[in-house]
């Protein structure tokens, strides 16, 4: 018998709407559309299905994961700045219960300082960074594996 769909809420936090035209030397020219579109197709293969969001606003991103714990079983998420600066999301991400994965496009560690910490990964079950539009597929990839350990 075949394990039950996999269902993963994946959510972007501020700026990430203007993916292909923000600092495309830092992000790329690769759209936000683009991005959920790469990763539909990816948990299709991989038996998973993906609702994709996004918004400007932390209480959204919050709200979002607090109602996610009854209908989700995993969390890809691109907080954006707020990775460096929210506690309230750090505790979000916490108190859904979720398993997350935290993803970046660009290298945090190798900008600016202020980049280099992150609130949001100790409450995460992994990070993936620097891979650019690939770091979402290596985070599904990732997540699903978590999801669904070999027996």
């Amino acid at each position: 018998m075949a394990s039950p769909t996999k269902r993963v809420l994946v959510l972007n936090g501020p700026n990430l709407n203007l993916l292909g035209t923000r600092e495309p030397d830092v992000y790329g020219s690769t759209t936000l559309q683009d991005v959920e579109q790469a990763l539909e197709a990816l948990a299709k293969q991989l038996g998973a299905s993906v609702d994709c969001r996004q918004s400007n606003q932390e209480g959204q991103l919050i709200d979002w994961l607090h109602d996610a714990r009854d209908s989700f079983d995993g969390v890809l998420m691109n907080p954006g700045g707020l990775t460096h600066t929210s506690v309230s999301l750090r505790d979000g991400i916490a108190a859904c219960g979720l398993p997350t994965v935290e993803v970046h496009i660009s290298n945090t560690a190798a900008r600016e300082p202020f980049r280099h910490e992150s609130l949001t990964a100790a409450v995460c079950i992994g990070s993936v960074i620097g891979f650019g539009k690939n770091s979402y597929a290596l985070g599904l990839r990732a997540l699903i594996d978590y999801l669904n350990p070999a027996g």
